[in-house]
């Protein structure tokens, strides 16, 4: 056996720990085989239990071990790095807690804080330039670090109650779904619970859209002074969000 074969058989036996690969590495190698099995699995349990501390303090210890082995019996690492290794735990997740949804929306919001702190970093703009800005034309670019999740449940509360050592509140379904913005700024991974419409309307940004346009649609859907107003609200949120990285206008703003 060559190297490269023993080291497959290796890699297989620690992922699916089958006699018919413990033979082909040789009747000696059981006891020792048995010993990295047990490191590549508590390792791997313990690199979700670093990644989703607050996931792990809501589900409890022996709730949080089960889903972990799951997990691990399901998806082998696939990167250079174990940091990546708990990306896929809250598809797991879902599968073990079709009817506990806020259990995945927890374990979604962790990981996205999670790669946000580890995102490009990225200046916000200058607030002081803005007053030059023609605002019918302008596009906005939101930070890189800048994403979007789906909330059908109180996740995002259960998540602030836990890592604040409060106790957190029952888990409940949302009378409406939502989206929860997530970024970080300057060191600081960050996140809040969107009301619908600044939901959609981030999106839409996010797409590309004029802010002259949010504006019309706005007023065509709330008359023009509530329109601009909300707007207007909504812009000055996300400059003190830290979330809007530069403004682009007329021929400057992006295809």
């Amino acid at each position: 056996m060559n190297l490269r074969a023993l080291q497959e058989s290796f890699r297989d036996w620690l992922v699916h720990e089958s006699p018919a690969l413990a033979a082909r590495l040789g009747a000696g190698a059981k006891p020792g085989l048995a010993v990295y099995l047990n490191t590549y699995r508590g390792q791997l349990i313990d690199c979700l239990a670093q990644t989703y501390t607050v996931l792990h303090a809501w589900l409890g210890d022996a709730a949080f071990e089960a889903a972990a082995a799951t997990h691990v019996d399901r998806v082998p690492p696939g990167s250079w790095t174990l940091d990546a290794y708990g990306l896929g735990f809250p598809d797991t997740l879902g599968l073990l807690y079709a009817d506990d949804p806020e259990v995945t929306e927890l374990a979604c919001l962790e990981r996205a804080l999670a790669e946000a702190f580890t995102g490009p970093d990225c200046a916000v703009v200058d607030t002081a330039a803005l007053g030059a800005i023609e605002w019918d034309q302008a596009r906005l670019a939101l930070v890189p670090t800048f994403t979007l999740l789906p909330a059908t449940t109180n996740a995002a509360a259960i998540w602030t109650a836990v890592s604040g050592d409060a106790s957190p509140p029952p888990a409940a379904t949302l009378e409406v779904p939502t989206q929860i913005a997530v970024w970080r700024l300057d060191f600081t991974p960050r996140f809040r619970t969107l009301e619908l419409a600044e939901a959609q309307a981030l999106e839409l940004v996010a797409d590309g859209m004029s802010f002259g346009a949010l504006c019309a649609l706005l007023a065509g859907r709330h008359g023009d002074d509530a329109g601009a107003a909300r707007a207007g609200a909504w812009l000055g949120q996300w400059l003190q969000d830290g979330i809007i990285a530069r403004v682009h206008q007329g021929s400057d703003a992006p295809s």
